[in-house]
């Protein structure tokens, strides 16, 4: 499916402008990369929140400006910290049929064993880099956790194949794993606390008797 997106080439000045826009709903940006000389533009910033947010920020778009259609990714923006409104976006043009590297989601699905058995899972990477078409990137990864017991763990290597796209990240990394219950944990540091505690006691106990002994 393919994703358009109009826009609209923008003077660079005067400031007055670029808040003019703003107030109006429109997201300023620029647009480089294949076959491009960099271009600032202007579009409707609600257009562009709708194509994230149903495709992911993977989404290949096409941008459409003076009767150009170039095809892009989104490679970095700038959000407001109070209305997370998108200020500026860069798009980089790709080639259709050249690999890029970017970096997907990781979804864990299923119930793990291990969790309705009373451990609880916990993840600890959320995102790998993968290399891929920009027709083929893919919006997230799921992982199946549902065999994982209390003490099993996934990392990037337990990832689903796919001919569509190449992981790159490094085999090895930790994903997530089903931990023994809080609970659990606790009661056994506190026997073992209890344990040393005890040990302590008995030996004090032994240096008196020893010394007193030599007495």
């Amino acid at each position: 499916m393919t994703n358009k997106l109009q826009v609209s080439k923008r003077e660079l000045r005067p400031r007055s402008l670029r808040t003019k826009l703003r107030k109006e709903g429109k997201a300023l940006g620029v647009v480089y990369g294949y076959k491009v000389d960099s271009t600032p533009i202007v579009f409707d910033e609600m257009d562009l929140r709708k194509i994230l947010r149903d495709h992911g920020d993977n989404a290949l778009i096409e941008l459409h400006y003076d009767g150009n259609k170039i095809n892009t990714l989104v490679h970095g923006s700038e959000t407001d910290p109070f209305t997370n409104f998108y200020q500026h976006v860069e798009f980089m043009a790709v080639k259709m049929d050249e690999e890029t590297e970017v970096e997907a989601d990781i979804v864990l699905v299923g119930d793990a064993k291990g969790v309705k058995e009373g451990g609880y899972l916990a993840q600890s990477l959320y995102k790998v880099t993968v290399a891929a078409t920009p027709a083929n990137i893919p919006e997230r990864i799921e992982l199946d956790v549902s065999d994982l017991e209390i003490g099993d763990s996934v990392t990037v290597a337990d990832l689903p194949e796919d001919k569509s796209y190449t992981i790159v990240s490094e085999p090895d990394m930790h994903i997530a794993s089903v931990n023994e219950p809080v609970a659990e944990v606790e009661e056994e540091e506190s026997e073992e606390g209890s344990t040393q505690e005890e040990a302590s006691e008995a030996s004090s106990e032994e240096a008196e008797e020893s010394s007193e002994d030599k007495e």
